[in-house]
């Protein structure tokens, strides 16, 4: 499955062409991909030069590109899950001190060398899913100290591991209970202080915001969207997952990069993302997750022309899976997306997301090597069988980093 094409997010009709070359190959050099077409064309380029990796009977799909990722995090919210299964709400838990509070409280007990070691046994259970490469946010720290130390194991898994990572800023990620009553305080703190930092060390591609009603609103938000702006940041946020109250239209009206969750987004959000040319990323595990039945209007935004991603939102409260092709099966029961359309939005549409739709997201020549061997004759297969252990083998740069027992 090549996703060939431009390199650019798909949208509309283009979502359905994975570009599927039947019997094909592919010759790759030095990490990256020198050719694609029939095998027999690229047994012939190779000249009797190549170590042959034999995938008859099976798929190969560019590495999945998991575009919304909570990676770093002390800890677990195991009691939360029960506590939700005897009727909790999120909402209630974090009321009580629970929710993100809870991580932020295990992070910041934790050394940056253990939270490499959490993050680094992470990064595997990605690979193992067929994911090569995740966006991954702070959020878990909330002092200027421990979201540098989050960020700085970020990039360390990044080098350290096959697993590429792309860092994002999210020390607006909720108000810490020390600046409960000094709200402006903190605002200043993240945007005078925090910001300068991270990109002064290099720490952060992107910054995002949690805007939601109790966490930070519609001008608290657009504040520290605007100063991530000035400070040369790729802007993302969390909109619209548990009550409608604008994000998607201030993703649009700053010109955002991505708005995601968008579980409440109207047709009114939809169009203005459509105008601004905002990617929404979708993630339906964070509302299996937390037990509720309101899905994003998948869609609705297909047909309006919007370039959808789909990404886990993998984190220890509403979201505890590193599992794509989950996530597929999700998008397809729930939301009515077609398996082509899941497909395109975990590879070239992600990638675009993180503005590396040039480099991975299709199997093309000149692009680098990262890709999964699914032990499946279709690629329906692959959200069909749904937690079945179908990875055969993972490569990244053109090397084998996962092969299953």
């Amino acid at each position: 499955m090549t996703l060939a094409g431009p390199a650019r997010a798909r949208r509309g009709l283009e979502m359905t062409d994975l570009g599927i070359l039947q019997n094909g190959g592919m010759l790759i050099r030095d990490g990256r991909i020198e050719a694609v077409g029939s095998s027999r064309e690229i047994e012939r380029e190779a000249g009797g030069q190549a170590e042959i990796i034999e995938a008859e009977g099976c798929v190969i799909v560019p590495g999945f590109v998991d575009a919304h990722t909570h990676l770093v995090f002390g800890g677990n919210r195991v009691d939360e899950f029960e506590q939700r299964a005897r009727g909790a709400t999120y909402q209630e838990i974090a009321a009580a001190g629970g929710g993100i509070r809870s991580t932020v409280r295990k992070t910041r007990a934790a050394s940056e060398e253990e939270l490499f070691n959490l993050a680094k046994e992470r990064a595997g259970w990605f690979l193992r899913n067929g994911t090569t490469t995740i966006e991954a946010k702070s959020g878990y720290g909330l002092t200027l100290e421990d979201e540098l130390k989050i960020l700085r194991v970020i990039r360390r898994v990044g080098r350290e591991t096959p697993l590429t990572t792309v860092g994002t800023f999210l020390g607006a990620h909720a108000i810490p209970p020390e600046f409960a009553e000094k709200r402006g305080v903190y605002l200043s703190l993240l945007i005078d202080e925090m910001l300068p930092r991270v990109r002064e060390e290099h720490l952060a591609e992107f910054a995002d915001v949690f805007c939601e009603r109790g966490y930070f609103d519609l001008e608290e938000s657009r504040s520290v969207l605007q100063a991530a702006a000035r400070s040369g940041l790729g802007l993302r946020m969390h909109a619209d997952q548990l009550t409608n109250n604008g994000g998607a239209l201030l993703a649009a009206e700053i010109g955002t990069v991505t708005a995601d969750h968008l579980e409440q987004t109207d047709a009114a959000g939809i169009a203005a993302m459509v105008t601004a040319r905002v990617q929404p990323v979708l993630l339906p595990a964070s509302v299996y997750a937390l037990g509720l039945d309101k899905y994003p209007e998948a869609r609705a935004m297909i047909s309006a022309g919007l370039a959808v991603v789909l990404a886990s939102d993998f984190n220890p409260g509403s979201s505890p899976t590193p599992s794509l092709p989950f996530v597929l099966s999700l998008a397809i029961t729930q939301m009515k997306m077609t398996p082509a359309e899941a497909i395109t939005a975990t590879t070239i549409n992600a990638a675009a997301s993180l503005r590396r739709a040039d480099q991975i997201g299709s199997l093309e020549t000149g692009k680098l090597a990262h890709f999964t061997i699914f032990a499946c004759a279709d690629y329906r297969e692959i959200a069909y069988w749904v937690g079945a252990p179908l990875v055969r083998s993972v490569f990244v740069h053109g090397r084998e980093v996962f092969a299953a027992p």
